[in-house]
């Protein structure tokens, strides 16, 4: 009986219905993008912006695989469009960080539909997102920003010290910038996911199921 409801929840991902939605939120995701908040702590490479919300919203509705290819969707989109200036690195950078939120957070909702397991699994997934978040950027995105814009990892962090003098090597940057960032990112995606998805989700199903 598991097996069969698997391979029926693995047959609707992959319908013409689905797939039209998932391309849809991937679009919308993409189109988020370009609108980013500047933030007062963190140097001008980090501004906030709402993308992970549709992404968020489709991994709940449709499961966590879902959601990891509407990521997938908005990073390909962001790729063709806009460019990329680290060949496609720092973007797989950003995929695996957008995914350790979201994956998370559609497992734990998923196995119990109901508000409490939402915010329970938003909050593991902002917990993950800000450990990963972390990591990537000490040891991935940092040095691949300084090697393909051929400047010192220094001169980035530099540009922390200038929003934030405590900032004045890669640890104080990571605790000082980056986690607050994907802190606040976590907490702004999560409060907006939780007022909209109610509303979205309806329409989702009901086009899924037609």
């Amino acid at each position: 009986m598991k097996n069969s409801n698997n391979k029926q929840k693995a047959l609707s991902l992959l319908s013409v219905k689905s797939m039209t939605i998932m391309a849809m939120l991937g679009a919308i995701a993409f189109v988020l993008m370009y609108f980013e908040i500047p933030l007062w702590f963190a140097p001008p490479f980090y501004e906030l912006d709402f993308s992970e919300v549709p992404v968020l919203i489709g991994a709940f509705a449709l499961g966590p695989i879902a959601g990891i290819i509407i990521e997938l969707i908005k990073i390909l989109l962001f790729i063709v469009i806009k460019g990329t200036d680290t060949m496609g690195s720092g973007e797989l950078a950003n995929f695996l960080i957008g995914c350790s939120m979201l994956v998370p957070a559609a497992i734990v909702y998923y196995r119990n539909k109901t508000l409490k397991s939402a915010i329970k699994g938003l909050i593991v997934g902002t917990v993950c997102m800000v450990f990963l978040g972390a990591f990537m950027n000490a040891f991935v995105l940092l040095p691949i920003y300084a090697y393909f814009f051929k400047m010192p990892i220094d001169a980035l962090i530099g540009m922390g010290t200038q929003v934030n003098p405590a900032i004045n090597g890669m640890s104080t940057f990571i605790f000082y910038a980056v986690i607050p960032f994907n802190l606040l990112k976590g907490v702004v995606v999560s409060l907006i996911t939780l007022l909209v998805y109610k509303r979205i989700s309806g329409v989702i199903k009901s086009i899924v199921e037609a």
